[in-house]
C-alpha cells in the first residue's frame, strides 16, 4: 500500500461515496480506480490531477503525507500547493512550536516541506503565541545585535511577500543562504532589500525567486545569560550607532 492509496480510500470514505461513483466522476472504470486504491498500480499524471481536483487536495498532500494523521481543516494552506504542517496543539491546547537546531539549519532547506522531517523536531509551547503558525530558528553571527549565538528567534509564518512591513525583522529562508535573520527595507518586482542592525554589514538584495519561506519575528529565547562584558559592548555599539546617525544627518544638510 502507498500513501496515495491510503489517502484515496480515506477521502472517499469521508465523502461516503462508492468506488463506482468516484470512477464515473473521474471518467475511468471502477476496476481501474480500485487498483489505485489497492496500491496495485499508480495513476498517470493526468489521472492524478483529476483525483487531486476531485478531492480538492493538492498533489503534494495526496502523495506525500497521511491525511488521516493531519486533518485537512487544520492545514495552513499555501498558494503554491506546498505544504507546511498543521497547527498542532499539546494537551493544554497550546501551539506546538517546532525548534530548528543549530546543526540542522542547512538540512532545513531539504526538509522544510517533508512532514516526517518536521515531525521529528522538538517542540515547545508559548501561551502568548496563539494565532498563526510559529517556528523557532537559531541566531548566529553578529549581524543582528543583541541576539548572539545560542539565541532562538521565534517567527510567525508569512504567506505572502506583499505582507512584509518596512523596518520589521524577519527570518528569510533562501535557496542560497539558508536561514538568515534580517530587517526588511523594500521590495521591487524581482528583489527584496534587507539589512543588518550591525552597521558594519551593508544592505543587500534577495531575489524573490530564491525565497523559500518567510517568518516574521514574534519573540526570542535566550539560552545563555548576558555577561557584563557583553552588555558593555552593547552600550558602545549604541553610542556608535547614535554617532553614525548624527554624522549622516550632518552630511545630508
Amino acid at each position: 500500500m502507498s500513501v496515495l492509496s491510503d489517502n484515496m480510500r480515506y477521502l472517499r470514505a469521508q465523502q461516503k461515496s462508492s468506488q463506482q461513483k468516484v470512477a464515473d466522476d473521474l471518467l475511468i472504470t471502477r476496476g481501474r480506480y480500485a487498483k489505485y486504491e489497492d496500491g496495485a498500480t499508480e495513476p498517470p499524471i493526468e489521472i492524478l490531477l483529476r483525483i487531486s481536483k476531485y478531492y480538492r487536495v493538492s498533489i503534494d498532500l495526496l502523495v506525500g503525507m497521511d491525511v488521516r494523521k493531519y486533518p485537512l481543516e487544520k492545514m495552513l494552506k499555501l498558494p503554491d500547493n506546498r505544504i507546511i504542517l498543521p497547527i498542532m496543539v499539546d494537551e493544554k491546547g497550546e501551539n506546538q512550536i517546532e525548534i530548528i537546531p543549530e546543526k540542522a539549519q542547512m538540512g532545513y532547506l531539504q526538509g522544510y516541506s517533508d512532514p516526517e522531517y518536521i515531525e521529528k523536531l522538538q517542540t515547545i509551547s508559548l501561551p502568548f503565541l496563539r494565532n498563526g503558525k510559529f517556528r523557532a530558528f537559531p541566531a548566529s553571527g553578529d549581524s543582528m545585535p543583541p541576539f548572539k549565538d545560542g539565541t532562538f528567534i521565534v517567527g510567525k509564518y508569512v504567506e505572502n511577500v506583499n505582507e512584509l512591513k518596512k523596518g520589521k525583522t524577519y527570518i528569510f529562508i533562501t535557496q542560497n543562504e539558508g536561514v538568515v535573520y534580517k530587517r526588511f527595507e523594500k521590495k521591487t518586482t524581482r528583489n527584496i532589500t534587507v539589512s543588518s542592525d550591525n552597521p558594519l554589514y551593508k544592505p543587500y538584495d534577495i531575489k524573490l525567486s530564491e525565497l523559500v519561506e518567510i517568518w516574521e519575528y514574534a519573540c526570542s529565547i535566550n539560552t545563555a545569560e548576558f555577561e557584563t562584558e557583553t552588555l558593555d559592548m552593547m552600550t558602545v555599539k549604541d553610542m556608535f550607532l547614535s554617532l553614525k546617525k548624527e554624522i549622516d544627518l550632518i552630511k545630508a544638510q
